[in-house]
């Protein structure tokens, strides 16, 4: 995978107490920082998903247009190319990988921002699904250092709903006999393209499957989509990777860390960026209604749900051209006012 840069971060401690030596920060920019370093847009990368996997999302004429803004991608831990388990060295190895929260990957980027390119203050914090997360957490965390926010079918906390999603996501990995005493001493194909299959019947909604909008994928049949889209896209990960990332998505929570204690909706008044929260209408796991309590208790922000029948992947396919167009028009909005 080339054309990132890695940020060496060095010895960070974690919220669990454990310090991560030789902390790596892989990273990816487009666009110019300007003189006053004013124009700059964070986009946080998905679950499993690294800067390549939603670089189509930047160009010229686009909301996240690297003319007028300097863009940062930088990539989540456990993602493979940040520190992961696929590429940790002992005595972090295996399974002892230490985990990291979303707490602690905002800090690690906000330390990227400040000591690379001397950034104090972001125009936009953008994410989706577990970007989303992180710029929930970007904003309550540093709310002097975001402008505005923006997220796309993902939300501030897990929901017990969304972890016990995850709990079979991780149920159906872990029980390939490759797994064993914590560790993957094998492939596990069974279990890769289990978790294919599981998920694509959560991360899709009802209305596309009856709709028979695989199609529009170029996928001949039902069988067809889950082998070539589902399954292929699980067996060209890292399952440790996974597993890893999969433990900071069922943590996730805004309000869990020293500073705001736990109390989740001190963490959301927190915020003084302006917010625009989008969820998808059908999305099964990221709920609009976990989103609508959140809004509720924010300080200046908005909830535009996206009107689309992809699920949690609304927006997230480039051929799925309508809906990433209303999301660019929404976020193309935000950044003018």
């Amino acid at each position: 995978m080339s054309g990132h840069t890695v940020f060496e971060a060095g010895n960070v401690v974690l919220q669990s107490g454990i310090t991560f030596r030789d902390t790596r920060l892989a990273y990816q920019t487009w666009g110019t920082l300007n003189a006053a370093r004013s124009n700059a847009v964070l986009v946080m990368t998905p679950f499993g998903a690294r800067h390549t996997d939603i670089d189509w999302m930047i160009g010229p004429g686009r909301a996240l247009d690297p003319q007028r803004y300097f863009i940062v991608v930088p990539n989540m831990f456990g993602n493979g190319l940040s520190s992961s388990p696929s590429n940790a060295v002992m005595p972090f190895d295996g399974s002892r990988w230490p985990n990291f929260t979303v707490a602690d990957n905002v800090r690690v980027q906000q330390r990227l921002l400040q000591e690379v390119f001397g950034i104090a203050r972001v125009a936009l914090a953008y994410g989706r699904s577990m970007g989303g997360v992180q710029a929930y957490q970007w904003a309550a965390l540093f709310p002097d250092r975001v402008e505005r926010l923006a997220v796309v079918c993902g939300a501030a906390k897990v929901s017990p709903h969304n972890f016990v999603f995850l709990e079979g996501v991780k149920a159906a990995l872990t029980a390939d006999a490759n797994y064993r005493d914590g560790r993957f001493v094998g492939f596990p194909e069974r279990g890769l393209r289990a978790v294919g299959r599981l998920y694509a019947g959560w991360a899709m909604s009802q209305a596309f499957y009856r709709d028979e909008l695989w199609r529009s994928l170029g996928c001949s049949s039902l069988e067809d989509y889950l082998v070539s889209q589902w399954e292929a896209w699980f067996l060209g990960r890292n399952p440790a990777d996974l597993l890893a990332q999969l433990w900071t998505w069922q943590h996730a929570d805004i309000s869990a860390n020293e500073i705001h204690q736990g109390d989740f909706q001190r963490a959301l008044r927190a915020i003084t960026a302006r917010s625009l929260i989008m969820p998808g209408e059908t999305d099964l796991y990221f709920q609009l209604e976990d989103n609508r309590r959140e809004v509720a208790c924010m300080n200046d922000a908005r909830l535009q749900a996206i009107p689309s029948v992809w699920g949690h992947s609304a927006g997230m396919n480039p051929r799925n051209v309508a809906d990433a167009n209303f999301i660019d028009a929404a976020l193309a909005e935000l950044l003018s006012r």
